[in-house]
């Protein structure tokens, strides 16, 4: 114990000057990884070295080459920090090391299961009773929440996929938005289906409810089963999809809705954003990020499945030496075995900040995010191209030569980190508001350096 408790010492000293550092240290990473192997050393030791020796070299070591995602002036992805209750849920997560597959063996984090996905059903005004699986990120809930889709569909066409595979079966249709994230393209790769056949969307990004329409009756009176995904917040612009129209539309040609809500689904969460997901609450199945818009720790999904029975059938297992529980276990609603305790870190994050909480958050959010949007347009030759109806910024500074230059000037001052990125077939600067711990005058600094980036090209 004594080894343990001094390595674990040294590895909160660490972290508390780690997240003290944040507000100050620039953003993106001072060193590359030849550097940091050096300082690592490449040889594995022929011994063993005392654990907290092992924690102060790695620290040390490796802190020059972090970047400040954590930070309140990251913006170059949809990746939120992490909220303090959670973090500290996560420290124990680790300590408690539970294997959270079954009720039976880890009862705790079963009831802590239960009561979060309760909670965010509830928060996201999705249906109560929808089975909540938690994954590793928005990818593996699009896959899981798609594979329910797909045994389910094929299911109705008398195809049992877990049998038979999809060798001869009959061929599922997939609908999805032209401006729709490349999470669901893998997911969909990863299960057989191949790419789906693409939607039009207007600029911004939200999809044609005329043209879904138009695509459902294509391919005459045989009906192929179908699966249609719907967006809540697209990438370039934050856009939701008009689910009033297009939920409906699709169910009455028989298909099955799935929403991809990395993002977005958490406006459902705010009185003033929830009527970005008018509609939402139809869908069939709903995949989500704990890990962005709520901010817990790395990783953390949520797969949500209205038919509870379709989930279990498309990722339970059964095993001799496990141990089933009649109510059913944690691991017939996501891909993995073996995984660890996602949902205390989801509870205390929930617990933590509770109802009003969750929608300042959010509100916080899309406030810094027109606060961006409205700086920008004050610069000297800036467009912003989006309507920014939720946490997306992106703005293009004259022609993609410029726009690159500003970008670069941007990384190099260090003050944030706005990523670029290519839309409509043009170089913008895309801004992401995804951090708790984002302050005004976090904005206010950021939108200095840009005016600096910009000026100086």
């Amino acid at each position: 114990m004594d080894e343990r408790e001094a390595a674990l010492r040294r590895a909160h000293d660490h972290a508390v000057r780690w997240l003290a550092s944040l507000s100050d240290r620039p953003v993106p990473a001072r060193a590359p990884v030849e550097e940091i192997v050096r300082a690592l050393g490449a040889e594995l030791p022929a011994g063993p070295s005392p654990p907290g020796e092992v924690v102060d070299l790695m620290a040390t070591a490796c802190e020059p080459g972090l970047t400040a995602f954590p930070g309140g002036r990251f913006y170059g992805f949809v990746v939120g920090g992490t909220e303090p209750a959670a973090l500290a849920a996560d420290w124990l997560v680790a300590a408690w090391d539970q294997n959270s597959v079954m009720r039976a063996v880890s009862p705790a984090h079963s009831a802590v299961e239960d009561i979060a996905g309760a909670w965010l059903l509830d928060l996201l005004g999705l249906p109560g009773g929808s089975a909540v699986g938690f994954t590793t990120g928005a990818t593996m809930a699009n896959f899981t929440c798609l594979a329910a889709a797909r045994d389910a569909l094929l299911g109705r066409s008398g195809w049992n996929v877990a049998r038979d595979g999809l060798t001869g079966g009959p061929r599922l249709r997939v609908l999805a938005g032209e401006h729709r994230h490349l999470a669901v393209d893998l997911a969909l790769r990863y299960l057989g289906l191949g790419e789906p056949e693409p939607v039009p969307a207007d600029a911004q990004g939200r999809m044609d409810p005329t043209a879904l329409r138009r695509s459902l009756t294509d391919g005459g009176p045989e009906r192929r089963p179908t699966l249609v995904v719907l967006q809540a917040g697209e990438i370039h612009s934050g856009a939701f999809d008009p689910f009033e129209e297009t939920i409906p539309a699709a169910h009455e040609a028989g298909a099955w809705v799935h929403v991809d809500g990395a993002f977005g689904l958490w406006a459902a969460a705010s009185p003033r954003h929830a009527a970005l997901t008018a509609g939402c609450a139809a869908a069939d199945s709903w995949a989500t990020d704990a890990h962005k818009t709520l901010n817990v720790p790395y990783d953390c999904g949520l797969a949500v499945v209205r038919d509870p029975a379709a989930l279990r059938a498309a990722m339970g297992l059964h095993g001799a030496y496990l141990i089933h529980d009649e109510h059913g276990d944690p691991v017939d609603k996501v891909p993995e075995l073996s995984r660890r305790g996602r949902a205390f870190t989801v509870w205390a994050a929930l617990r933590s900040l509770g109802r009003s909480g969750v929608a300042d958050l959010v509100d916080r959010l899309c406030r810094h995010a027109r606060a961006f949007a409205t700086g920008i347009a004050d610069i000297d030759g800036a467009t912003v191209l989006n309507d920014v109806v939720f946490t997306q910024v992106c703005a293009r500074f004259g022609d993609d030569a410029r726009t690159d230059r500003v970008l670069e000037r941007l990384l190099a001052d260090g003050t944030a980190w706005i990523t670029g990125s290519t839309w409509h077939g043009h170089r913008v600067l895309r801004i992401s508001v995804s951090n708790w711990s984002t302050t005004d005058d976090d904005v206010r600094r950021t939108l200095d350096a840009i005016r600096r980036a910009a000026t100086a090209t």
